[in-house]
C-alpha cells in the first residue's frame, strides 16, 4: 500500500547544530503511527520538517505523492496536514465555539465532514463550553479544544505532538477514547506521547528515535512483546 506520507533521509539543523540525522518514516492511509523517543531527541523537530515550520537541510517529504519539503506551511496544511500542536496553542480571547468555526474546512474533501455538531459529540464537554473564552478553560478542556479544531479542518492526517502531557489521569483516558474513536472511523494519525502501554493498543505501527537517529521500527506486537525497547529509548 502506498504510504500517505514518506519521508526519506530528513535532515535538519538549527543553525550549527544538526537535530535530525536521516529520518525515514512511512504513514499509510486510515492507520495509527507514533513517534517515540526520550524529550529532546528530535520528535517534534521531526512534525515542524514535515510541516513546514523547520526547513529541513536534505532529505524528502512526500505527502499523497507531492514533493513538500520546502513548502510554505499554510500550503501543506491546505493539502490536508493537521496538527494538535504541544501546549495547545488555542486563541485565548475566542470562544470555543469560535476557535473551532475559525478552523473549519474540507481538506479531505470526506462525504461525511466535521462539523461543530460532531465535534461537540465527540467532546461533550466543549459543548456545555461553548460560549466561554479559550483562557476560561482547564488544561484537558483546552487539549480538546486543539483537537477539536484540528479535526474541524478535516484533515487527511492528524498529528498530535505530546497529547496527553501534562493531563490528570480521567482527561488523559477521555483524549484516549477519543484517539480510539478516530481510529474507529479511519482518521489517519500520528501521536507523539510516553504513555507506551496504551499506544501499543491504540497504534499499528511505531518509530522509535534516538538522538535524531531512528532507532527501531515495528508494529505493536513486536513492540508490545519487547519492553527492554521502553526502558532502553523511552525511559519507561
Amino acid at each position: 500500500m502506498t504510504a500517505l506520507l514518506e519521508v526519506r533521509g530528513l535532515e535538519t539543523a538549527y543553525g550549527s547544530s544538526q537535530v535530525l540525522f536521516g529520518i525515514d518514516l512511512d504513514i499509510r492511509a486510515a492507520e495509527v503511527a507514533t513517534l517515540l523517543g526520550r524529550n529532546g531527541m528530535g520528535k517534534t523537530t521531526t512534525v515542524r520538517s514535515v510541516l513546514g515550520l523547520t526547513r529541513p537541510r536534505g532529505g524528502e517529504v512526500r505527502f499523497l505523492g507531492e514533493r513538500i519539503d520546502g513548502r510554505d506551511p499554510d500550503r501543506i496544511a491546505r493539502m490536508g496536514l493537521a496538527v494538535v500542536p504541544e501546549g495547545r496553542q488555542i486563541f485565548p480571547n475566542l470562544s470555543v465555539q469560535e476557535n473551532l468555526l475559525a478552523f473549519a474546512g474540507n481538506r479531505s474533501a470526506s462525504s461525511d465532514p466535521w462539523t461543530l455538531e460532531r465535534v461537540y459529540e465527540l467532546f461533550p464537554r466543549l459543548k456545555e463550553r461553548a460560549a466561554n473564552m479559550g483562557n476560561q478553560l482547564s488544561g484537558g478542556e483546552q487539549q480538546m479544544l486543539a483537537i477539536g479544531r484540528a479535526l474541524m479542518t478535516n484533515p487527511r492526517l492528524l498529528v498530535l505532538d505530546e497529547a496527553t502531557e501534562g493531563l490528570a489521569p480521567l482527561i488523559r483516558e477521555e483524549i484516549w477514547r477519543c484517539l480510539n474513536a478516530l481510529r474507529g472511523q479511519g482518521q489517519t494519525i500520528l501521536v507523539i506521547d510516553k504513555y507506551v502501554q496504551r499506544l501499543v493498543r491504540l497504534a499499528d505501527r511505531h518509530t522509535i528515535i534516538e538522538r535524531g537517529r531512528v532507532v527501531w521500527q515495528g508494529d505493536s506486537a513486536q513492540l508490545g512483546a519487547d519492553p527492554s525497547l521502553w526502558h532502553r529509548y523511552i525511559g519507561v
